[in-house]
């Protein structure tokens, strides 16, 4: 690959099942996926690898120290990423995603810290949903907002 589509980062993730799913849908839309440290797993994990299946090879995909590191590697530093968040007052729709957006998702458990979604006042997204239902599932979450920036896109991802 060899521009991604986009940049699905995974900050400080918990559960090795939902790395790996993410995974198998960054495969599926050439995108890169980042997961910044301290993760709950190690990248061997077999849960990890099992949720990915046969799609894990395919993957470009790399890890980083912390939220600085993560900045320094992408490959555009002027371009500020969208970040995901229950507490976010836009809904992801009213994003204009372009092709080698960064899209950013916090822990299963945190979500992603105050200070970071203030760093980005503008560019924190939210999925609508029921008061009812607390949360939606990391790696459906992923799904909706990558296959949604996908969309803005033209659905032609193919590289």
């Amino acid at each position: 690959m060899s521009d991604p589509s986009l940049h699905v980062v995974l900050f400080q993730p918990e559960i090795p099942a939902n790395a790996g799913a993410i995974g198998r849908t960054c495969v599926a839309l050439s995108a890169k996926l980042w997961l910044v440290r301290p993760l709950g797993f190690r990248t061997s994990d077999r849960h990890l690898r099992r949720a990915g299946l046969d799609y894990w090879q395919h993957l470009v995909w790399e890890v980083a120290d912390d939220w600085d590191d993560l900045l320094r590697r992408l490959p555009d530093p002027e371009r500020k990423p969208w970040l995901l968040s229950k507490s976010a007052g836009r809904p992801y729709p009213e994003a204009r995603f372009q092709a080698g957006d960064v899209v950013v998702f916090g822990s299963e458990t945190q979500g992603l810290p105050p200070s970071l979604l203030a760093a980005y006042p503008n560019r924190c997204l939210r999925i609508p949903m029921r008061p009812q239902a607390r949360s939606l599932n990391l790696s459906v979450c992923v799904g909706i907002v990558a296959y949604e920036a996908w969309r803005q896109c033209g659905g032609t991802w193919e590289r």
